[in-house]
């Protein structure tokens, strides 16, 4: 049986392969980007809003920051305490185009030692859970050049 390939958060990211991007939102009056995307106003407060339109957002950027967490975060937090944890690294990206940073976890297998400041990434199709019946999807940054 297969899983049902479900986003973790609706409208967030679409497409596969090459032609996979973050989707945010753009005001069609002072121009401003926004993700995650922006549904019901211009968050902009010098602008008198305008029309707010999906765009897709940039597939490379540059490494702004990063940092790996390595225990399990307190609740609120949901995970399973049966289960051993695995720790992740998260990288913080500058998309120079919409003048913005977007954070995300790292592809699988890339880890705090493999990054550097200013390193190019590119925004990657991910996966963040599964269980038997959904494949949770998201999306990773990864090296460019790095094949996950």
């Amino acid at each position: 049986m297969s899983r049902a390939c479900t986003p973790v958060v609706a409208n967030w990211f679409a497409g596969e392969g090459e032609d996979f991007r973050l989707l945010g939102t753009r005001c069609s009056a002072c121009a401003a980007v926004f993700f995650p995307r922006e549904d019901g106003f211009c968050r902009n407060p010098g602008c008198g809003g305008g029309e707010l339109v999906e765009v897709s957002l940039s597939r490379r950027g540059r490494i702004w920051s990063y940092t790996d967490g390595r225990y399990r975060p307190p609740a609120p937090y949901v995970s399973d305490p049966e289960l051993p944890w695995q720790p992740y690294t998260l990288i913080a990206v500058e998309l120079e185009a919409e003048r913005m940073v977007v954070l995300g976890q790292s592809a699988p297998g890339v880890s705090v030692a493999d990054l550097e400041v200013g390193m190019e990434v590119e925004v990657v199709p991910g996966v963040l859970d599964e269980d038997d019946e959904t494949t949770w999807t998201t999306w990773h940054w990864q090296p460019v050049g790095v094949s996950a």
